[in-house]
């Protein structure tokens, strides 16, 4: 690890785009859902890394709204793998003291996962050690909708004021209402963009693209990042004194 103790001005959430699952297993000569295996189990060095870290919220980019674009294949080993992790992980996060949270819409998924989702929130909703956020079936655009339809049922009935609508109150009706916005969002792979990820929270995070595609990226390569970050000067806009 880059670090044995919590760092000093290190982030308090992370928010992580793992990519690169699909170019790994095919640079291996294997199909893409052979990388989406190694992924999954990656995820869980980088959870257990984040206490030391002194990171409490880690929010992961699971499956986006755009990815039902891909083959049905891929999709259906894609849904498959993550019934199989929820079922697998839930007591190993649960002793953990981690406390799981999906964000996105529930809508397209398939009532069985989605019933497993319930259950491991309920399960964990006691743990505070770590907040794990899994984004699946999310776009950040897609968010947003989604919290301006369900502003503009409170304002047609009567319930809120358009007069008292800001950014304050959009935020509430956000999936991510009970979390702190992401200091740092990390993407793997290489590539340099943010593929409607947390669009409206990360306004002011810290960015790191890190060339290692995400079945590689261990908990040394997080620590590096971490530390990188807590040298950084976050103004929010504003000009020090």
């Amino acid at each position: 690890m880059a670090a044995t103790t919590p760092l000093q001005g290190g982030p308090a959430h992370v928010a992580i785009i793992m990519d690169g699952n699909g170019r790994w297993a095919q640079s291996r000569g294997r199909p893409r859902l052979f990388g989406h295996q190694a992924g999954a189990k990656r995820v869980r060095e980088i959870v257990n890394a984040c206490p030391e870290l002194g990171i409490r919220y880690l929010t992961i980019f699971a499956f986006s709204t755009e990815n039902w674009k891909r083959t049905q294949a891929e999709v259906s080993g894609l849904m498959t793998l993550f019934r199989r992790y929820i079922t697998k992980e839930a007591q190993a996060l649960l002793k953990e003291g981690v406390r799981v949270r999906f964000i996105g819409d529930r809508d397209q998924l398939e009532p069985k996962l989605v019933k497993l989702m319930d259950e491991l929130e309920t399960l964990t909703a006691g743990n505070d050690r770590v907040h794990l956020t899994i984004a699946l079936n999310y776009g950040g655009r897609d968010e947003v909708a989604r919290a301006v339809k369900r502003l503009a049922h409170e304002v047609a009935a009567g319930q809120l004021d358009p007069e008292d609508v800001d950014a304050e109150t959009l935020a509430k009706f956000l999936d991510t209402c009970v979390l702190p916005d992401p200091d740092l969002v990390i993407r793997t792979s290489g590539e340099a963009r943010i593929s409607n990820f947390l669009l409206w929270q990360s306004a002011y995070a810290e960015y790191e693209f890190s060339p290692i595609l995400w079945p590689d990226f261990t908990a040394e390569e997080f620590g590096k990042i971490v530390e990188k970050f807590s040298g950084r000067e976050r103004r929010f806009g504003a000009v020090p004194v």
